[in-house]
């Protein structure tokens, strides 16, 4: 049995005539009979009563029809849905991002990319920053949201949205009311970092604070950024994070931001070079378009 043969069947079964359902496939009549006649062969039943004043169908011809008209709708989907996938307006995108993420801009914009392709399906993982990159090389993840800026064989990296570094302190700290610190101003403080053998961003910040001749009094290593603001919202040490975090616990902490410290700010979108799938542009347009538009 051949599509052509349910589509063939399909006019003529609608318009029950022989010569109606030939112009309307741009056939000839004898073709059209031939493969009608094959059909019902292959069947082995008669779908229509004809004679020389009329087509009518036969009771398994009806029935016929019904099935093959959810053959034809479900056909015309699975059409749609690969011609989508194709142009990168449906798929599976898998995203990896860490914890501080879902405290800035990126909820809105995947809000935005919701509405705008609904038949796009992204899912995010929470993960640490490192472990993003290798599930990026490994194909376990399509795009990973991060403070690296990344470049090598297999990854690259798209700039969205600049994210400075703020300093997290307790409410009512004395640096609280300073416009703007320094990282000298903070070589006598208790830090609460993130763990350094999972974000080179920590590591970075670790090693500022060496440059400028103090190493940090680290009294707690966490994964991820609401634990340090938590910690800080506690008393127990101040935080250097990124600025976009700021509403988190706004009523029991205070920010101030840091002067530069010769740290990337910026947060990319991570991909592989050779990724196959057309919806991971769409995502990084999108993603770059709320930047432009933010």
């Amino acid at each position: 049995m051949e599509l052509r043969q349910l589509r063939y069947f399909t006019a003529l079964a609608e318009e029950l005539n022989f010569t109606r359902a030939a112009e309307r496939l741009h056939i000839s009549q004898p073709p059209l009979s031939a493969q009608i006649a094959q059909l019902e062969a292959e069947l082995g039943v008669k779908l229509f009563d004809r004679n020389s004043r009329k087509v009518s169908l036969t009771d398994a011809g009806a029935a016929f029809l019904r099935d093959v008209r959810v053959i034809q709708a479900r056909l015309k989907e699975a059409t749609q849905r690969v011609q989508d996938i194709h142009s990168g307006l449906a798929g599976r995108i898998e995203i990896g991002l860490s914890g501080s993420h879902f405290l800035g801009p990126l909820p809105q914009c995947i809000g935005e990319l919701a509405h705008a392709y609904p038949d796009i399906d992204v899912v995010l993982n929470e993960m640490a920053p490192n472990d993003q990159l290798d599930a990026l090389r490994e194909q376990r993840i399509d795009i990973s949201i991060s403070r690296q800026h990344v470049e090598d064989d297999l990854l690259r990296s798209e700039p969205l949205w600049p994210d400075p570094l703020w300093v997290a302190l307790p409410q009512g700290h004395a640096l609280g009311r300073q416009a703007v610190l320094t990282l000298d101003q903070l070589a006598t403080e208790r830090f609460i970092m993130l763990r350094r053998d999972t974000s080179k961003f920590a590591q970075q910040i670790y090693n500022a604070c060496l440059q400028r001749g103090f190493t940090p009094n680290v009294i707690h290593a966490v994964s991820e950024v609401p634990a340090q603001l938590s910690l800080v919202s506690a008393g127990l040490g101040v935080a250097i994070v990124p600025g976009s975090t700021r509403r988190y616990r706004a009523q029991t902490l205070s920010f101030c931001p840091l002067e530069d410290i010769g740290i990337h700010t910026q947060v990319h979108a991570v991909v592989r070079k050779a990724h196959r799938k057309s919806a991971i542009d769409t995502v990084l347009q999108q993603l770059q378009s709320f930047s432009s538009a933010s």
